[in-house]
């Protein structure tokens, strides 16, 4: 038996109001959301925010008051993006750090977003786990492909990321690798001794193998609308709570117990 804990995403930067009525868009609508993902049993929310227009920004001040209604609602944990959206610069996409979040991802390579790439060089790399760890901000190692895995690594023998690790494989995303059994367990075979790992399905298709994937093979799942926005084949989630809920069952029907907010900050050793 093992505690997992359950990341919800409930925005991310390229789902759209017209493909997902339900999406929350403004600071209050987002912690609305993050309060609902909390009740069902998430620990961690993963934070993107947007302008009133619906369009993504890593607008600092746009994430204080966003955090500031989030911390009202619910003690939920935040996990800042620096991944931020196709197009943005450096420094646009640190600009969270500069709250000293808790947590925050850390892209670990470039990848093919579809028809667009999202750039994430080897000294880009380092300089985001620089200034993290100077704001004692914890990265999630974002890991969109194997080789991000193994930079990882590089960042971690350079002493930029303290232990403990926590890696989070995101999967099936067009132009990267596929949601499937032999590209996960390579990259669970890839991992330091003693990572934490979570697992990220991109589509219906991708969340439909990842989530119970996870589960079996004892990573900490992560849902939300950033992911995918359907329950079943045609039918659409109605709130990020529907995912964390099914998740939810899926980690005790297997056996397993879900870690509080508490149970999380000990396994990742927050501050």
């Amino acid at each position: 038996m093992a505690r997992l804990f359950v990341t919800c995403a409930v925005t991310g930067a390229e789902t759209t109001r017209a493909q997902c009525p339900a999406l929350p868009i403004t600071p209050a609508e987002i912690a609305a959301e993050a309060k609902r993902a909390y009740d069902a049993g998430a620990s961690i929310l993963h934070l993107h925010v947007r302008r009133d227009d619906g369009t993504p920004t890593q607008d600092k001040a746009i994430f204080a008051e966003a955090i500031a209604r989030i911390s009202d609602a619910c003690p939920i944990l935040i996990e800042m993006t620096t991944g931020g959206a196709v197009g943005m610069s450096d420094e646009e996409r640190l600009q969270p750090v500069e709250l000293s979040p808790r947590l925050a991802s850390l892209d670990c390579g470039s990848v093919n977003f579809g028809d667009d790439i999202l750039p994430n060089s080897l000294p880009q790399m380092r300089a985001y786990a620089r200034r993290m760890k100077a704001a004692e901000t914890k990265p999630t190692l974002e890991c969109f492909d194997l080789g991000h895995v193994h930079n990882a690594r590089m960042l971690i023998g350079e002493g930029l990321i303290d232990p403990p690790h926590h890696f989070s494989f995101v999967l099936g995303v067009p132009g990267a690798v596929p949601a499937d059994m032999r590209t996960l367990l390579a990259m669970i075979d890839a991992l330091p001794p003693g990572a934490i790992w979570s697992g990220i399905g991109v589509g219906g298709r991708g969340s439909a193998f990842m989530n119970p994937a996870t589960v079996l093979l004892g990573g900490n799942p992560r849902v939300g609308f950033e992911d995918n926005i359907y329950l079943r084949k045609g039918i659409k989630a109605e709130s990020n709570g529907q995912f964390v809920d099914r998740v939810v069952h899926l980690i005790r029907e297997m056996g397993h117990e879900v870690a509080t907010v508490d149970d999380t900050k000990k396994l990742l050793g927050l501050r």
